[in-house]
């Protein structure tokens, strides 16, 4: 059987070749009739665009690349939907490459994606080099999004407000009575405002005395060790904020072989709101980090940037929620 053709595809709806192109790139200014009868047309011939012949005619791939800082980070899922669903609404394809891979094989995977002539550029995450963007950045039209690095000209960052998050957290945890509360860091920017934030909330409350911060490595065996370190300080903490949900599994985990009950010897506060923090056995009060949202405007300020490559760059911060589950309570004493 034949494949039919955006001359079939007019014939049948009764337009000309060019509407049916205005169509199917969703022009506007198409009457709704026409339109309908085009799309009529398409589904009834089972037509499919031909997206190399597409490619050439309008200069462009309609592909965006992906890098992600590593793709075994449960945070990602989230935003990557975001950011699929806003660019499959405009017709765009993501082609995704791991960061973590990249560091591993010694490769620029944005010089891959310059290669392979992406429309855009979309950095998720701490990058372990966040000037390989530089390049990349000078030549498509780039945005960085869930993280506050690079800065770069003509470069907008999506992310979450990350030191109204981290006060959110701190508050939760001083509200509830804690006043010897510990902190495990993150690394890179959002690393950097989450504890920043946590030393400013605990000295505003007057307990900077108390306040205890133990640096990790956003995975959960660093969440694991932070944690062993800071059971073993005396006077040891009655509650901990993590950089990220993950640091927080392997604070629950420490506190589990130490024989500790949370919350009731230990509350656990995490970061992200990722699947992790939702499953049954595991139900940790966490912060929202809005990464759907995140991933939404992401691809929204892309969007906007291939329209306009040269306008200057912006922040745009997407505000954060407590989420309130099962790892958090008074402590069981006045320490």
């Amino acid at each position: 059987m034949r494949t039919p053709t955006i001359r079939d595809v007019a014939a049948r709806a009764g337009v000309s070749k060019s509407l049916v192109s205005l169509v199917l790139r969703g022009a506007e200014g198409v009457r709704p009739e026409k339109r309908a009868a085009v799309l009529a047309a398409v589904e009834e011939l089972g037509y499919r665009p031909n997206a190399a012949a597409r490619s050439l005619s309008e200069r462009r791939t309609r592909t965006v690349g992906v890098l992600l800082n590593d793709m075994r980070n449960p945070w990602f899922v989230e935003l990557l939907d975001g950011l699929n669903s806003r660019l499959y609404d405009s017709g765009l394809h993501m082609l995704l490459a791991d960061g973590h891979l990249n560091r591993r094989l010694g490769e620029d995977l944005t010089r891959t994606f310059t290669e392979l002539r992406v429309d855009g550029l979309i950095a998720v995450g701490t990058l372990q080099d966040p000037q390989v963007l530089r390049t990349a950045a000078g030549q498509i039209p780039t945005v960085v999004a869930g993280t506050r690095e690079p800065v770069l000209p003509a470069v907008d960052i999506v992310a979450n407000d990350d030191e109204h998050g981290a006060r959110l957290a701190t508050e939760h945890l001083i509200g509830l009575g804690h006043r010897h509360i510990a902190h495990i860091a993150g690394q890179g920017a959002v690393g950097d405002l989450r504890r920043r934030s946590f030393e400013a909330t605990m000295r505003e409350h007057g307990l900077d005395g108390t306040a205890v911060v133990e640096q990790g490595d956003l995975t959960e065996e660093g969440g694991y060790r932070a944690t062993v370190r800071l059971l073993n300080r005396s006077p040891r903490p009655t509650a901990v904020f993590a950089v990220n949900d993950m640091s927080c599994v392997g604070a629950l985990s420490a506190a589990e072989e130490s024989g500790l009950q949370v919350p009731r010897d230990l509350s656990l506060v995490g970061y992200d709101n990722t699947y992790l923090s939702r499953l049954r056995h595991l139900w940790l009060t966490t912060v929202d980090n809005a990464s759907h949202d995140v991933g939404r405007r992401a691809a929204q300020r892309l969007l906007e940037r291939l329209d306009d490559p040269d306008r200057p760059s912006e922040l745009d911060l997407a505000p954060p929620v407590l989420e309130v589950r099962g790892t958090t309570a008074p402590p069981a004493s006045n320490a």
